[in-house]
């Protein structure tokens, strides 16, 4: 809340429309998000000449009370109205904040033709306890009566609710950050208050020694003054209070709270008496006490800023005083203190403390070293004046604030270049001007100084440029099409892997599930193939879910298990999921399980049961479709949890990335296979696929088959094909698996069909031939294999 009259005092707007200034304010960028004018129509002073009680209540008053121009009949139920007290009479008509108008109306039978007012009906105070047991606000008895009660009390001013952006620091949370503001808009120079003194000869370091013994309080000023008289604040410092809704306590405490508001600094006055000769900043000790001003007690950490005596705590820096130090009626010698202190460590403390006070508001937002000084002159000065107070020479400090001032050099094309529109060198010359942001302008490029009292502003051109904007005007911007390249949309990292391999899997016929990621310790024990701890939690809501999975598999059985049980026979589900480790480490994983038919038709007969070669198809065809062809293989393995003759491993690049198989029969009874490969491990570059157009010249296709030993697999006798066949071979596939009649017990029988062709040439028989002739030579002497014939 800022008050406009207040503002009139360090820069003249006497000849601005109040609320046209507000539309100017927050064109520049700071929104005035409510003018408020405090006059309230039909509220005037008036004086009860006669009170009595109510007949029909104990506590009820009616009352005679002379508005100036006639009596009125008031009922009144506060404790404090008397006869002969002027009051603040709210007459019939007027409406009161909250929207509540005053009416003639009958209590309890009697009837009352207004309202006698306290101040926080009026919206000038806050309601509590303290004000509540007030009662009505007693007027001095030289006001005149009938005359406009906001007028008599200097509130009939206006007054402007901000609604500041976060990134804004706090220099427009007081009044003189917010002349300067003003002075921007309108080009016209801040006067900033006096803050003259005459110092008596007596020496402030005579009297005390500080010590700052934290990091968190880089800058400590401290003055002292003395023969202090505590009485009533003079009538314009109470108003502004008031107008601010700080309720007056004496003119000691009003000016600590007056020079907050106007320089932005909180202060804190110590009965100097009760402080003793010593100042020792620290850290809190876990679970140190104090007792608040409030009359609470505190309980502290060590992540606390306490001021001590350099024994006891007596203030919460930046938060609260302690009770012990208060400045009472008697006070005579005050120790004044100024500071800047960590505004993280004093947001934590008030948060935690519940304790929010307008102090650590200002020092949560950051606050500026030259006003620091500034204030505690001023409160020096005021109190001379209105408290006759002697000011003892010197001031008492600890100074480790980086001074360095903020410099940023830059040229008017960048400042063109940000804003998108074509300002000139004269165009920033008036705008720093403006901004009160001292220059230096050679040969085409500027070096400007940014003010200490703007936090939020870095030595960079761009926050210059935003300033420079504001004020030029943004409805001076001229609206272009953005010339930027415009990009692709898609989607990014492993998000686009499971995209696609989500939607190839679900063309393929399998549903996608989801499950959780905590297990319980069975099912994190099994299909253990990579060698990664697992994280258990310390405190799990169930053993069911107590451990960090690292592999999918278990999940997918336990869908399998659930379907079964509901009379599903046929499951081809997948999952794309995380998994982590001990170490923390994520890992994304694609996992399937398939068990059953993987097609049926019962009309056209057709039935396609999953083997493990239907499940090794769809590993081979993801990998195809991501571009891996020819990069990968399938060894085989002995793994857990797995049939140990139907299970593999599968390799790309060399590099083991997933496992394939049938699932133990130790486990189930059940034909479920299941596969199981690392999301990350897919991601890496691939070269684009190519077109390739189809052939002009025909195929020559071929087949052979070897009886061989069981042990050798089909795709050792492959890499042997493909090295024999040459650039002539253009495919390879394996047909046909027999054992029985005419192959020996430890053999087995592999068919394979081979496509001969060429992009520039027909083949003849005789060259393709040749080629034939030679695999089927490697092969026999590769393997000792044998050619068969039936």
């Amino acid at each position: 809340m800022i008050d406009l009259e207040w503002v009139k005092d360090y820069i003249d707007i006497s000849d601005q429309d109040l609320k046209e200034l507000a539309v100017k304010i927050t064109k520049a960028g700071i929104n005035i998000e409510k003018v408020i004018t405090n006059h309230i129509d039909n509220l005037v002073i008036g004086e009860v000449l006669e009170c009595e009680m109510h007949p029909d209540s104990d506590h009820l008053h009616v009352c005679l009370v002379n508005t100036g121009d006639k009596s009125l009949q008031i009922v009144c139920g506060a404790p404090n109205v008397r006869k002969g007290l002027k009051v603040i009479v709210a007459l019939p008509g007027a409406i009161l904040p909250g929207n509540f108008e005053i009416k003639k109306s009958k209590i309890r039978g009697v009837e009352s033709n207004g309202m006698l007012c306290a101040l926080y009906e009026l919206g000038l105070e806050e309601k509590n306890d303290e004000t509540y047991s007030k009662g009505i606000y007693e007027v001095e008895n030289k006001a005149k009566v009938g005359m406009d009660a906001m007028e008599y009390l200097g509130l009939d001013n206006t007054l402007y609710e901000l609604d500041i952006h976060k990134h804004r620091n706090n220099d427009c949370y007081y009044h003189i950050g917010f002349a300067y503001e003003i002075g921007a808009i309108l080009n016209r120079k801040v006067t900033l208050p006096d803050d003259t003194i005459h110092p008596i000869k007596d020496d402030v370091n005579k009297h005390f020694s500080l010590k700052v013994d934290t990091d968190k309080c880089p800058y400590y000023l401290a003055k002292m003054v003395t023969d202090v008289k505590i009485g009533e604040s003079p009538e314009f410092i109470k108003r502004r209070l008031s107008a601010y809704g700080m309720r007056s306590i004496n003119n000691v405490v009003d000016i600590s709270n007056y020079v907050m508001l106007e320089y932005g600094q909180p202060l804190h006055f110590f009965d100097k008496d009760s402080l003793g000769d010593k100042i020792l900043v620290r850290n809190a000790l876990d679970n140190e006490e104090i007792i608040t001003l409030d009359g609470k007690k505190r309980i502290l950490n060590s992540d606390d800023i306490v001021i001590t005596d350099g024994n006891k705590p007596v203030c919460i820096a930046g938060v609260m005083g302690g009770e012990n130090t208060e400045v009472t009626d008697s006070t005579k010698n005050i120790l004044i203190e100024s500071a800047i202190f960590d505004g993280v460590s004093i947001r934590n403390t008030s948060s935690r403390l519940d304790l929010r006070s307008e102090a650590s508001i200002r020092y949560g937002k950051g606050l500026s070293f030259e006003y620091t000084l500034k204030a505690i002159e001023r409160a020096c000065h005021l109190l001379e004046k209105y408290a006759g107070a002697k000011v003892l020479t010197g001031t008492v400090c600890h100074d480790k604030i980086d001074k360095t001032p903020k410099v940023v050099t830059f040229k008017s094309s960048e400042i063109s270049t940000l804003l998108g529109i074509d300002i000139s060198d004269d165009d920033v010359k008036v705008e720093l001007d403006r901004l009160g942001f001292p220059f230096e302008y050679k040969k085409g490029e500027f070096k400007a100084t940014i003010p200490f009292r703007r936090l939020d502003i870095d030595p960079y051109v761009n926050d210059v440029a935003e300033e420079v904007g504001r004020l030029y005007g943004y409805h001076n911007l001229v609206s272009t099409l953005p010339s930027v390249p415009i990009k692709k949309g898609e989607y990014a990292l492993d998000i686009k892997y499971r995209k696609i391999i989500s939607k190839r899997l679900r063309s393929l016929g399998l549903n996608e599930v989801k499950t959780y990621t905590l297990v319980s310790p069975s099912m994190a024990g099994l299909f253990k193939y990579e060698d990664k701890k697992q994280i258990t939690l310390p405190m799990p809501m169930s053993v069911d879910k107590s451990i960090i999975r690292t592999s999918l598999i278990p999940s997918l059985l336990k869908v399998y298990e659930y379907n079964c049980s509901h009379k599903v026979n046929d499951i081809n589900i997948y999952e794309i999921a995380k998994t982590y480790d001990a170490s923390y480490k994520e890992e994304s994983k694609i996992c399937m399980l398939m068990s059953g038919n993987y097609l049926f038709n019962q009309w056209h007969g057709i039935n396609v049961k999953v083997d493990f070669y239907l499940i090794k198809g769809v590993i081979e065809n993801i990998l195809d479709y991501l571009g891996f062809k020819n990069r990968y293989t399938f060894v085989k393995m002995k793994l857990p949890d797995l049939h140990p003759g139907i299970c593999a491993g599968v390799m790309l690049d060399r590099k083991m990335i997933g496992v394939i198989g049938k699932v133990h029969p130790s486990l189930t009874k059940d034909d479920i296979y299941v596969a199981e490969v690392s999301l990350e491990a897919l991601m890496s570059k691939v070269k684009p696929i190519k077109f390739k157009g189809a052939l002009k010249y025909p195929e020559i296709v071929k087949d052979m088959a070897f009886a061989v030993k069981k042990d050798i697999t089909s795709l050792e006798i492959i890499d042997v094909i493909k090295k024999a066949g040459g650039r002539l071979l253009t495919d390879i596939k394996l047909f046909d698996v027999y054992t029985g009649e005419h192959i020996l017990p430890d053999e087995k029988s592999l068919a394979y069909s081979l496509t001969f062709s060429s992009s520039d040439r027909t083949l003849s028989e005789e060259e393709v031939m040749k080629v034939f002739d030679n695999i089927i030579s490697k092969v026999e002497e590769k393997f000792g294999a044998k050619l068969r014939n039936n």
